[in-house]
């Protein structure tokens, strides 16, 4: 088949080129790389129906002789030349604690220093609370016995044993241990923190049955130990009302404790017959305990049945013991909710804690709403609903905004290659010819008479309307929030929360098996705003220190029902709301 001879227009000059039918968009784009000097991946041919993709047969495009098609881009060097602002420094020249700050970089693992994976993972997932690492920043230990504070790392801060002046401090040590964490990519060594772990909790240093090394021991105790350990020693400033002076509130208190309303009533008609009163109690929790049974399926069944227990007490009515039934209700939610999978029981045969293998799935939002007092509800419901409301609206404005690029990028494409739609066009020009004799008799083309003055509004204004209405949305989306509950910044006020860690556990028993721990990654840091990009939605897994980035569906495989890594920790955080201008911020 003969080759056709045809333009090609790129930034103001034409080259005479011939096509050959019988190849394909690559071969032409080499062509044209030989005259432009733009490489083949950076080039965008124009041609009728959009761009010319590479394995196109050429024959397809029905290329006449002399007809001229667009191409638009430039070579990688082109825009390259500029002295950058600032000094360029390679990975290869930054300290360790340089690189370890990158936006990307993998974060630190945890080496294990014998059966230590219950800790790691711990550690790993409190880490994941970036209000913890602000707070813990600023705590400054009391005087030790030599007068050292431990605020200040020694030299072997490389072996873990910097601050040697907190080795018996936890919330010091944690403080150490997360600063140089996040100096470093490699597996630190958390020796410090450790023996302080052992030295105000003696049970994780037990030592092995086998005589060899110390024992496993359980995440879930070491998470409640470390956490009630900050709840004591980690205060913050809190705004007091009316000017007075600032008061020193628990960091846990404020943004991982709530708080439950109970009510606790005999079983038996005769305690109520003989007149007792049920007993009403406002009780704090650090974490919500999903019981699993035979009927739990999804974290919401082992979550409810939490909320109600049996407890057998001394009844005075009745003058003996009796089981009364405890009913409990969320009355605060705190930012950070722990939930807490039920999973080891003791084993009297065995003489050891076995595993509950069931599968129980959690979802990646929980709505935690029907477990609220009514008070709470009342406040909880208008905003929970409006911020489902707001998002549909956002991702109706996303789709709409996607649609008209589209459409636009192909309308300019197909200008700039000189491309009409002939059956478009033929349609326009009889809609114009069939308008003027139209307008001679006064009527429209089906008979009525035609409307005067009518404007059409334009994509842009369109979604810029849209755009203006979600964040009207948005700002009576802030406005619907309770002063209650927006002067306690440490709460939840949607009663939505979203993932954001999991520690797990694999093997059959407490005693024995493998922890791990799963943390959301966050979107990218700016230096200069302080906020924080979109997130790519994918995981760190700390497998100790081995870390490994994971997709979100790798989750869909911890809901247990076996003896592989089963969820056991989960940390959720109450999803952001605009403030009230309309922006997400920390609301």
């Amino acid at each position: 088949m003969a080759s056709i001879p045809v333009v090609i227009k790129h930034q103001g000059n034409k080259y005479d080129v011939e096509i050959d039918p019988t190849s394909t968009g690559e071969v032409l784009k080499y062509q044209l790389y030989s005259l432009t000097g733009v490489e083949p991946d950076r080039q965008k041919i124009l041609v009728k129906g959009g761009q010319l993709k590479d394995d196109t047969e050429l024959s397809k495009l029905g290329a006449k002789p002399g007809q001229t098609f667009m191409m638009v881009g430039t070579p990688s060097g082109a825009n390259e030349l500029q002295r950058p602002k600032e000094a360029v420094k390679f990975v290869e020249d930054m300290t360790e604690a340089e690189a370890a700050q990158q936006v990307g970089a993998t974060p630190a693992g945890l080496q294990n220093l014998g059966n230590t994976c219950y800790m790691n993972s711990s550690l790993q997932t409190l880490r994941a609370i970036p209000e913890l690492q602000t707070e813990l920043g600023k705590y400054t230990a009391a005087p030790g016995p030599s007068g050292a504070s431990g605020s200040t790392l020694g030299d072997l801060s490389m072996f873990g044993l910097g601050g040697l002046g907190s080795a018996t401090d936890l919330t010091a040590s944690l403080r150490d241990l997360f600063k140089q964490m996040g100096e470093t990519q490699e597996g630190f060594p958390p020796l410090v923190f450790l023996n302080a772990l052992r030295t105000a909790f003696p049970r994780f240093a037990e030592k092995s049955k086998s005589g060899h090394g110390y024992a496993q021991q359980d995440a879930e105790e070491a998470w409640t130990e470390i956490v009630q350990q900050l709840r004591q020693k980690l205060k913050i400033k809190e705004s007091a009302e009316g000017g007075s002076e600032p008061k020193d509130i628990s960091f846990i208190d404020k943004y991982m404790a709530g708080s439950f309303s109970s009510v606790t009533e005999c079983d038996e008609e005769a305690a109520k017959e003989g007149g007792e009163e049920p007993v009403k109690g406002e009780d704090p929790f650090l974490k919500l305990d999903c019981h699993i049974t035979a009927a739990t399926n999804h974290l919401r069944d082992g979550i409810l049945a939490g909320l109600e227990e049996k407890i057998e007490k001394n009844s005075e009515v009745l003058g003996r013991d009796a089981m009364y039934t405890k009913k409990s209700k969320i009355s605060r939610l705190p930012k950070y909710l722990t939930v807490h999978f039920i999973r080891f029981f003791w084993k009297r045969e065995a003489q050891k804690k076995a595993k509950i293998m069931r599968k129980v799935t959690f979802p990646d939002e929980l709505d935690v709403v029907e477990f609220c007092t009514d008070d709470l509800k009342k406040l909880l419901i208008p905003v929970r609903d409006k911020v489902r409301e707001v998002r549909k609206d956002e991702e109706d404005v996303e789709r709409a905004r996607k649609r008209q690029k589209r459409i636009h990028d192909k309308a300019i494409a197909d200008e700039k290659a000189g491309i009409v739609d002939s059956v478009s066009e033929s349609v326009k020009a009889g809609e114009k010819k069939d308008d003027k004799k139209d307008k001679k008799d006064g009527k429209s083309a089906d008979g009525d008479t035609p409307m005067e003055d009518v404007v059409y509004k334009t994509d842009a204004e369109v979604e810029a309307e849209r755009a203006a209405a979600v964040l009207a949305a948005k700002k009576e989306l802030h406005a619907m929030i309770s002063p209650e509950l927006l002067n306690d910044e440490g709460a939840n006020k949607s009663g939505l929360y979203e993932l954001r860690g999991i520690i797990t556990h694999q093997g059959a028993s407490a005693d024995s098996g493998h922890y791990t721990s799963y943390v959301k990654k966050l979107g990218p840091l700016d230096p200069k705003t302080g906020k924080r990009g979109e997130e790519d939605g994918n995981w760190w897994w700390f497998n100790d220190d081995k870390v490994s980035e994971v997709e979100p569906d790798k989750l869909l495989s911890l809901s247990g029902g076996g003896e592989s890594h089963s969820a056991l920790i989960l940390l959720y955080k109450a999803i952001p709301l605009p403030d009230a201008e309309g922006n997400y911020g920390t609301v």
